[in-house]
């Protein structure tokens, strides 16, 4: 009996370790099976949380680079539209000034076709053109204009000095018959300018020579008639019946 009760108690020792260093083993296993299979935010809590921390920073700084770039835009598109409105400003002043300018120099114009005219003017070889001769006006009010008027001799006028301008010459009474009413002479007009003829003696070159004294040579010219004696005027009127070719009295 004593035998038999002092075995099993001899072989019950090593079993009991054996079973649990094979249970240890097996919970060990398990533990392990059991972390190699939690998230990685259980496994490791700090790494993760420095990894969120990183892309929201990392967001914040994309959002922060967005802002200036829409920012930058808008002020460019600011820039550009202020120098879309100067140039346009510039525009418009630059064609208001063209547009000033033209009507200036469209006045300008008609004032001096108002107070200009195209006479017969000679030159130094002798041959007579056609020129556009200018008048500053004689009378105030700017109502007066240029005319010019072509008829033969007699006029049939009589002329006049303006007693309130001196130097200017006016037609007093108008033949109602005369060349110079048919012409279109109306009394009350001012003579500015008029035809009138003078004759030169002329010597050509083999004529000095030979002692010759030359030949005379009529030539008709314009007369300035403005602050010239009203005797003189009647004389240069006149003159043009000297002209060879019979031309009429401008």
């Amino acid at each position: 009996m004593t035998n038999a009760m002092t075995s099993p108690a001899r072989y019950t020792a090593p079993v009991c370790r054996l079973l649990a260093i094979s249970l240890a083993f097996l919970l060990s296993s398990e533990t392990t099976a059991f972390t190699s299979q939690l998230p990685s935010a259980l496994r490791h809590p700090q790494q993760e949380q420095h990894v969120l921390l990183s892309s929201s920073s990392d967001d914040d700084a994309t959002r922060t680079l967005l802002e200036k770039a829409r920012k930058l835009r808008e002020e460019v598109s600011a820039v550009e539209q202020s120098k879309a409105e100067v140039q346009k400003l510039n525009d418009a002043k630059e064609q208001a000034e063209r547009e000033a300018e033209m009507e200036a120099q469209k006045k300008k114009d008609q004032q001096r076709l108002r107070y200009s005219a195209e006479v017969p003017i000679l030159k130094d070889m002798g041959d007579e053109v056609m020129e556009r001769v200018d008048f500053p006006p004689r009378l105030k009010g700017g109502k007066s204009r240029i005319v010019t008027i072509q008829a033969p001799l007699p006029l049939g006028l009589i002329l006049g000095e303006e007693e309130s301008i001196p130097g200017l010459t006016s037609v007093d009474e108008v033949a109602e018959e005369g060349n110079g009413a048919a012409a279109g002479i109306k009394q009350g007009d001012i003579v500015r300018a008029i035809t009138a003829c003078q004759t030169t003696m002329e010597t050509p070159t083999w004529q000095l020579l030979a002692g010759g004294i030359g030949q005379p040579k009529t030539k008709r010219f314009m007369y300035s008639v403005d602050g010239r004696p009203l005797e003189e005027v009647l004389n240069a009127i006149g003159s043009n019946r000297m002209d060879v070719e019979g031309r009429d009295v401008w």
